[in-house]
């Protein structure tokens, strides 16, 4: 018999991380993953959805036909979410996510009218690989088939995760024969899917992956609408990491308190900026207490007019005991405001002119103007292509 052990181990070898979806076929590669030590680096979660109301309610709906090249995408692509929920973000030495679906119909203890076949499915950052296998009826046993399905998926694991010696269909022994076996990689931008799902924020890098997590603690996240991004926040964020010793993030809300939500294609323009420069998290959370939940133990670099602004009841619909609350949330998150001085109403004000509640005042710190000052508005700057 063939033996599937080494590319296994070689699996788990590789930095990637797995969440793995199957229906009507899959649990046999389910087993050859956890057959050898090292499979909890690898696999994050796997879920057999064995009845129909378990695999529609992971997609989200109750398909026509659950054995489809579209399923298997939708398993896969909610593989890759929870993946990214489970795994904690190591910003320095990131592990790459893939999502895996898997959904198949062979052979039972009836005879079915169609062919049997399996689709599967690899959702990774930036591509989906989709495959279909369309079995010979009659010709394998339900264990037989149940092998082949679950080789295949380890063939399609070992490719995504680029072990060394990439095994071809060849070397898996998959011995196809009548069968017939498609292969389709179709490239995607998570952004879009950061729009439409359940994603809290999106980590750009500056050489253009995209990463996402439940949280992102102990940072310095400077906020912007970097419209265009120019000198005066690349300073500042400069100034910051120097005083604090943190690395500094760039943070684009594609939702305001105040101004219009920004769509996909502008976002994605903006975005381009920040290539081979810096770091991008995408939110959408415009309002700093939302921001303290997903980046605890985090400085908020703000100007001072945007101190003053937060600082006033009009900004909680006039609600003092909503003030509270939203404080209460960032002091709770252990997060802090590292506050600049800004050319406002015609002149330099920093921070130690501006009156502060006592209650907030611990909350907030002055970026001193020998570490940061512009004298000139953002307005400007803009204005002046810096």
């Amino acid at each position: 018999m063939f033996n599937i052990t080494p590319y296994v181990i070689a699996i788990h070898t590789t930095p990637h991380q797995l969440v793995f979806e199957f229906a009507g076929a899959g649990s046999q590669a389910l087993t050859w993953l956890h057959s050898v030590g090292g499979s909890s680096r690898t696999v994050l979660e796997a879920t057999d959805r064995y009845a129909p109301a378990s695999l529609a309610d992971l997609i989200g709906f109750r398909p026509t036909q659950f054995s489809s090249a579209e399923v298997a995408t939708i398993m896969a692509t909610k593989a890759f979410l929870r993946g990214s929920n489970l795994s904690p973000l190591s910003v320095d030495a990131p592990r790459p996510i893939i999502g895996v679906g898997c959904t198949a119909t062979i052979a039972t203890d009836r005879t079915k009218r169609g062919n049997h076949r399996a689709y599967i499915a690899i959702f990774e950052a930036d591509q989906i690989s989709s495959y279909e296998l369309t079995m010979e009826k009659g010709e394998r046993t339900r264990e037989q088939e149940e092998t082949l399905v679950s080789q295949l998926l380890i063939w399609a694991m070992a490719k995504t995760c680029n072990v060394v010696d990439n095994p071809s269909i060849e070397s898996f022994q998959l011995k196809l024969g009548k069968e017939t076996l498609t292969e389709q990689v179709s490239p995607h931008n998570l952004l879009n899917y950061f729009m439409t799902e359940n994603i809290s924020w999106l980590l750009v890098t500056p050489t253009g992956e995209m990463y996402t997590a439940p949280t992102l603690p102990d940072i310095s996240l400077l906020s912007g609408s970097f419209n265009p991004l120019h000198n005066g926040h690349r300073h500042l964020a400069q100034a910051v990491q120097e005083m604090t010793g943190q690395p500094v993030y760039f943070e684009l809300s594609l939702v305001n308190a105040e101004k219009q939500s920004i769509e996909v294609h502008e976002s994605t323009r903006r975005l381009a900026q920040f290539a081979d420069f810096a770091p991008l998290l995408l939110t959408q959370s415009p309002l700093f207490n939302q921001k303290a939940t997903i980046f605890p133990q985090s400085n908020f670099i703000i100007g001072v007019d945007t101190a003053i602004r937060i600082l006033q009841p009009q900004f909680y619909s006039h609600d003092p005991i909503q003030m509270d609350v939203a404080f209460e949330t960032i002091r709770q998150a252990e997060c802090r405001f590292f506050v600049a001085g800004r050319f406002h109403q015609g002149r330099f004000l920093s921070w130690s002119e501006v009156t502060c509640p006592p209650k907030f005042a611990d909350l907030f710190v002055e970026i001193p103007a020998s570490c940061f000052r512009l004298d000139i508005s953002s307005t400007q700057i803009r204005e002046n292509g810096e």
